[in-house]
């Protein structure tokens, strides 16, 4: 089996699905398993096909397969592939993305203040997995099997924490065993230029405004998880 490998999951029908292998093929990608489903929601065969992240843009297939403890994303926007370089660049939020959303409620809740108070009392304990949690685990696999120049991952944390709070952050990465190449603590500055500086190919992030501004400039992938998509 290939280390990383795309599956096609799709609402059409499979005589619609030879029209699209067709297309797959005259673009020479490497894709050769689909699930055609019909018209049904496909997100029931993320486990079955062993996937690790599930990109749509379908919002509801995307909160099942969240719900169902499985990476997963809305596609926003669409730019054109970053060609200025080689390897596979891929940005992500913390709080209810990485993470799961327990400082981010107090945030919410009791404003930036109580936030930074809690985060600097909790310094020392690592936060809850978030729903992408394994997702960046498995690249962190992936990226020990070569050297730091031949990589072809590059990973990014950029979040709107600052300092005190990224101390938590960090010591959370170290006692899951995980290191992210670069970590950008913005403050509360938006997103998009520093997204474009890294060169980021896809951006995960839990608030919809953070992925729209992003679209601009880099495949977003909102994540629908915690308590600022609660309705």
């Amino acid at each position: 089996y290939p280390r990383v490998e795309v599956i096609l999951l799709s609402r059409n029908s499979a005589d619609t699905g030879l029209r699209i292998f067709n297309s797959i093929r005259s673009h020479d990608l490497e894709i050769t398993r689909a699930a055609f489903s019909g018209g049904f929601s496909p997100y029931r065969y993320v486990r079955a096909f062993n996937c690790d992240l599930f990109l749509s843009t379908h919002s509801q297939d995307v909160r099942d397969a969240l719900n169902n403890h499985l990476a997963a994303a809305t596609l926003v926007g669409g730019v054109s592939p970053n060609t200025s370089h080689e390897d596979l660049r891929i940005a992500f939020d913390g709080d209810a993305v990485l993470f799961s959303d327990e400082a981010e409620r107090i945030y919410q809740d009791d404003g930036l203040d109580a936030f930074s108070d809690s985060e600097t009392l909790a310094a020392d304990e690592p936060l809850a997995g978030g729903p992408f949690k394994a997702f960046l685990k498995g690249l962190h696999r992936l990226q020990r099997e070569f050297d730091e120049v031949s990589c072809p991952i590059r990973t990014a944390l950029v979040t709107a924490r600052a300092a005190p709070a990224h101390e938590r952050v960090i010591k959370t990465l170290r006692a899951w065993d995980v290191r992210l190449d670069e970590s950008l603590f913005l403050g509360g500055r938006e997103k998009t230029e520093f997204l474009r500086a890294f060169g980021a190919d896809v951006f995960f992030d839990d608030q919809a405004d953070n992925c729209e501004l992003a679209s601009t400039a880099v495949a977003s992938g909102h994540v629908p998880h915690g308590i600022t998509n609660e309705t």
